[in-house]
């Protein structure tokens, strides 16, 4: 990590610590103290007038909040489709190279099947008595005897596997069929996915339009103040008094990838390197650390071990909202690493700015 990255990671920290942090997404850290808005009386008709502006701004960012949320929750929909996509794929190819063997494997056998069959009614047209009396020596029959024996059970053998080959390949037909209509239907499911997303983005791009510069600075301010307030009722539960857990080497290693990748768009269905979603940043830091981790926030909500707040550590995942549309990752001292959102870069916040739904281990054991 260079010198200046550490520097801004080692001042966001320190800023956390001292109830500082107001963690918004893509927002800078302000002063804890709260500024209270003192209006001159030749300035209270303007003041009036702020004041009314500030809660139609209020109404639109919650309205933002409402389709970037939204936007999330279509965003892991589209990456959960692609990867089962990508799975499936892979498992069609595998079939379809079991299938190329099975008919070669087929065509030996019978082949195979045929030969022996041949060779059957050369030798096989006699009763045995009658070779009995044709025999010159009579142990010479029985040798003959036997060895009949012998290819009559590998025929029996070369049927039943002939049979096994035939089964193999029509499930391997079967279960092809199975994952080609799967895959379709996630192939629908992504494209749904997409169109949602492109829809949510495209109306909260539409309604910031709307906003004038000094309005949109405005809103800003009252993302940051929204942000600052749950980071700081978070803090002020005495949590942090509680997290004391290192981190692990794996975990060290996370950290590294993540904030290294600190100042990259926000880019829905992203993994790197140039660009990252929220689970896009997550599951490639771990991978970096040598843990592979499921990609969606939600698989990663599911699957990875689930440890108290009080016993997260450096590189842990904490997970937001209720429907786990949402993921970071905890980098000590009350701050998070994060992909926040559609417009944002990769950042560091206060992990209490949004509602926490957990937070899980990827290198639980």
């Amino acid at each position: 990590m260079g010198s200046g990255k550490r520097t801004l990671i080692t001042a966001a920290i320190a800023l956390v610590c001292t109830v500082t942090v107001l963690g918004t997404p893509g927002a800078a850290y302000a002063s804890p103290e709260r500024p209270t808005p003192r209006p001159t009386t030749s300035d209270s008709s303007a003041a009036a007038t702020a004041s009314a502006s500030d809660q139609d701004l209020e109404a639109v960012r919650r309205k933002l909040d409402a389709l970037y949320h939204d936007t999330a929750v279509a965003t892991d929909a589209y990456n959960a489709a692609e990867e089962k996509a990508e799975k499936q794929s892979a498992q069609i190819v595998r079939l379809a190279r079991e299938i190329v063997k099975g008919r070669e494997r087929l065509a030996e056998l019978k082949d195979r099947a045929g030969a022996a069959a041949r060779a059957q009614y050369r030798g096989g047209g006699l009763p045995p008595q009658m070779r009995l009396w044709l025999s010159r020596d009579p142990q010479e029959f029985l040798d003959d005897a036997g060895t009949l024996r012998q290819g009559e059970h590998a025929t029996t053998g070369l049927i039943a596997e002939l049979t096994r080959t035939q089964q193999d390949l029509r499930q391997y037909a079967s279960d092809a069929a199975d994952e080609w209509k799967r895959l379709d239907a996630n192939r629908k499911a992504k494209a749904e996915a997409k169109k949602e997303i492109e829809k949510q983005i495209a109306a909260a791009e539409e309604l910031q339009s709307r906003l004038k510069k000094q309005e949109r600075e405005r809103l800003q301010k009252l993302e940051d103040q929204a942000a600052y307030q749950a980071q700081t009722a978070w803090l002020d539960s005495g949590i942090l008094k509680e997290i004391r857990s290192k981190a692990s080497e794996e975990g060290q290693k996370a950290v590294r990838f993540a904030t290294d990748q600190i100042g990259k768009p926000y880019v829905w269905g992203a993994e790197g390197p140039k660009s990252y979603d929220c689970s896009g940043l997550t599951s490639q830091a771990w991978a970096a650390a040598g843990d592979p981790i499921p990609r969606t926030s939600q698989e990663q909500w599911k699957q990875l071990k689930h440890v108290d707040i009080k016993d997260m550590r450096p590189g842990d995942l904490i997970i937001y909202f209720s429907d786990a549309s949402h993921v970071a990752m905890y980098i000590g001292d009350g701050a998070i690493v994060h992909a926040p959102r559609p417009g944002r870069t990769v950042t560091i916040a206060g992990a209490g700015s949004m509602p926490i739904l957990g937070v899980v281990r990827p290198d639980a054991g």
